[in-house]
């Protein structure tokens, strides 16, 4: 995504979601975003939260520079691109990124870099934790995780 300060500074904003628990995982902010920032950011996740099986993207110079497909080759994780001009293939980032837009980019006029990133990481902390989702039984990404995680919990005792 992208938008501009009060300013008129260009800011550029990548939001990685689990489409797994719709749960908002990064949403980083700065003034240009390269493949090498993309990919500190997923070593980072990956520290985090363990590889995933694939990322599925659009085809953005960052996504489809050599520097991040090394990376996904030297991790061993799949990229799964867009077909160009087909965003309904990622249809729940467009839906977030609309979310995003309308309650934080379109809602305040910005005057820095640390105010878009305070916003943005308070609006992503919400969302993970109070945003119900229809296809989570209307639970919030972090309720859906927290009730999956119980119920896929066994004891093991030996007598």
């Amino acid at each position: 995504m992208h938008d501009t300060l009060a300013n008129g500074r260009k800011i550029r904003i990548l939001n990685i979601i689990d489409d797994y628990n719709r749960e908002a995982l990064a949403m980083e902010v700065d003034y240009s975003l390269s493949s090498h920032s993309l990919c500190r950011v997923m070593k980072r996740l990956i520290e985090e939260r363990g590889k995933p099986l694939e990322v599925r993207c659009d085809n953005g110079p960052e996504f489809i520079s050599g520097n991040f497909t090394d990376f996904a080759l030297q991790e061993d994780f799949q990229i799964n691109y867009i077909q160009p001009g087909k965003p309904t293939q990622n249809a729940f980032i467009e839906r977030f990124n609309r979310s995003y837009r309308e309650d934080i980019l379109d809602a305040f006029l910005f005057f820095s870099l640390g105010e878009v990133r305070n916003l943005t990481e308070d609006w992503r902390q919400d969302y993970n934790q109070f945003h119900p989702h229809q296809s989570l039984n209307h639970k919030s990404p972090i309720d859906y995780s927290t009730e999956k995680q119980k119920q896929n919990h066994t004891f093991i005792s030996n007598l």
